[in-house]
């Protein structure tokens, strides 16, 4: 009967210490943020298939598809500093999409962990954050 409680207690004491790990394991934001990141690849975001929305930027354009790539906004993007950026409208497929040619996007990189990135978007008054994971 010793044998089975210091058995016992010797699991309990494993899985507190795995459980501790798992804890301290978290990571935190990069500091300062990795700004650079969004500057070239392919993007998607949390838990949104890449058949509803998936985004490319390279050479400062950036392209937005949707509907499993069959429609898409295309952005020029300037920098203003690692951090801030600009993403003009240059041309869509969608007619339909309330995005309108020329239409200019406010863009700060707030956040970075690894490969996730949270940008605070302005447009004409309107402002939102979105998340998005550096796929490639």
């Amino acid at each position: 009967m010793n044998s089975l409680t210091l058995f016992s207690a010797g699991i309990l004491l494993t899985a507190a210490t795995q459980i501790q790990a798992q804890a301290t394991e978290q990571k935190k934001p990069d500091n300062p943020p990795k700004c650079t990141n969004i500057k070239e690849g392919t993007f998607v975001r949390p838990n949104y298939p890449e058949a509803i929305w998936y985004m490319t930027i390279k050479d400062n354009v950036q392209t937005e598809y949707f509907n499993n790539g069959k429609d898409f906004i295309k952005s020029t993007l300037v920098f203003v500093d690692d951090c801030n950026y600009k993403a003009i409208v240059l041309e869509k497929s969608d007619k339909n999409d309330p995005a309108q040619i020329g239409d200019v996007f406010n863009n700060k990189i707030v956040a970075t962990q690894d490969n996730i990135l949270k940008v605070n978007t302005k447009i004409e008054g309107t402002q939102f954050d979105i998340v998005y994971v550096k796929v490639k």
